[in-house]
């Protein structure tokens, strides 16, 4: 049977798909399809806001999971997830003089349940992606964003500093689709454990060099503290855990081909903290079968590519067309589950002249596991005397995963958009034994 979500925000999601196909016109109206807000312009104050350097924003993005056939639990039911996102801009060259200075605040809240954690991938290992990429990092409220930025040299020179994620400034990426890998910086998403991304910030410096109008360098500087991702620790902004520091460098070049953008990322990212041998111990031996403790690391990296790049356009307007987009990540061997991943799609933008903001993804997405971390698995079962999958203490032995969606965004008013998706997940967590998984989705994006 399957049962609708129980939360205490579908009243306001529904709201504000009525709200999407609400006729009142005019920018300042409540509910207007052509304003960037829901809430319209607060009689002209919004924009007069904005003129003298203040931008407040509330989004929400909720997100529907049902498992149609397949998965680990063949139990059908749905699972709903959401977040809140509350955030400030200040412009302090506008508001104080400061040449070329920005602040930026964002408090986040999370909540609601995931459909891949109990019905798509199996308990006893989870998985790697996520049917619904906005559940995460824990439900609750988080201090996402606090940072200032500055322009030197006539811009040459942007410094940014406080708290904020890798993934908002490296390997970024847009995040229109609803399953994990296809949505925002995947390196966050293979080496979690060091890499944070949105929502859990964590003190940061990056400073950004432009080599020229379409190429610059970056390179930061993360904390590398677990304790930021505990569900208590939200607003934690003492550096007590503190294991070391992620420090990534990229290239971006933005280049327009044929007239079109796009955008091509090569990064490499190092951490100093000490991490933990997936197979052996300090002696050279599985410590699955030596009992021994895993020698660790002194470090760990790994690189990444992506790219962006639109391809065709309509003559009457060039934000409609086509555009192709790729992803791949290559990790540590020594100490990461997952050695690497590769990702490719395509969006459509405006496929209908009746439709024109409208729009159309297709992805697909490999992650595959380390084959050390298989190893430890099957010989952790070995030790135990265990070789039936269907024993509750067998430890699935995780391979490789394939992931596709496919979404069509409808564009209901500036300030609403909801996209309903099907995925598609071949071996859910890389355990063989789970069947194939067919799930349907739901994604709304909102600006109040």
């Amino acid at each position: 049977m399957l049962l609708l979500p129980n939360t205490r925000y579908s009243s306001l999601a529904l709201a504000a798909l009525i709200g999407g196909l609400s006729p009142i016109t005019g920018a300042s109206e409540l509910f207007a399809a052509d304003s960037p807000w829901m809430l319209g312009d607060w009689g002209g104050t919004r924009t007069e806001l904005l003129e003298k350097g203040y931008d407040f924003t509330l989004g929400y993005t909720g997100e529907m999971g049902s498992n149609l056939h397949g998965g680990y639990d063949h139990d059908r039911t749905a699972r709903y997830s959401d977040q809140f996102t509350f955030g400030s801009h200040l412009d302090l060259e506008k508001i104080l003089g400061w040449n070329a200075t920005e602040v930026q605040l964002t408090v986040t809240e999370r909540h609601g349940q995931n459909i891949s954690n109990d019905r798509i991938n199996d308990p006893r290992v989870g998985g790697f992606t996520s049917a619904q990429e906005v559940w995460g990092r824990g439900q609750t409220w988080r201090l996402t964003q606090l940072w200032i930025k500055q322009k030197y040299f006539d811009g040459a020179l942007d410094v940014k500093v406080g708290r904020f994620g890798e993934g908002e400034d490296f390997n970024s990426f847009p995040c229109d689709f609803q399953n994990l890998a296809f949505c925002g910086s995947q390196v966050g998403n293979w080496v979690g454990g060091i890499w944070y991304n949105w929502p859990v910030s964590q003190w940061a410096l990056r400073v950004r060099y432009n080599l020229s109008d379409s190429l610059y360098a970056q390179v930061g500087a993360y904390e590398q503290n677990p304790s930021n991702l505990e569900t208590g620790n939200g607003f934690k902004l003492s550096g007590s855990g503190t294991q070391g520091a992620v420090m990534p460098i990229e290239l971006v070049w933005s280049p327009r081909v044929n007239g079109l953008a796009g955008e091509y990322r090569a990064g490499y990212y190092y951490s100093n903290a000490k991490a933990q041998d997936v197979l052996k111990d300090s002696h050279g031996q599985p410590a699955a079968l030596s009992g021994a403790a895993y020698r660790s690391s002194a470090s760990k990296h790994g690189f990444w590519l992506g790219a962006q790049q639109q391809v065709t356009a309509l003559a009457s307007d060039q934000s409609r067309g086509l555009s192709l987009f790729a992803n791949a990540t290559l990790h540590d061997k020594k100490t990461n589950a997952i050695d690497n991943y590769v990702q490719a799609g395509v969006v459509y933008k405006g496929p209908f002249d009746a439709r024109a903001k409208d729009d159309i993804g297709f992805a697909l997405a490999r992650v595959h596991v380390n084959p050390g971390y298989r190893k430890n698995a099957r010989l952790a079962n070995q030790a135990a005397g265990l070789d039936d999958y269907a024993n509750p203490g067998f430890l699935p032995v995780q391979d490789t995963e394939y992931s596709a969606e496919l979404y069509y965004g409808i564009h209901l008013a500036d300030w609403l958009t909801v996209r309903p998706n099907l995925q598609y997940i071949r071996h859910p967590g890389g355990v063989s034994q789970v069947d194939d998984a067919l799930i349907g989705g739901l994604k709304i994006q909102s600006t109040f």
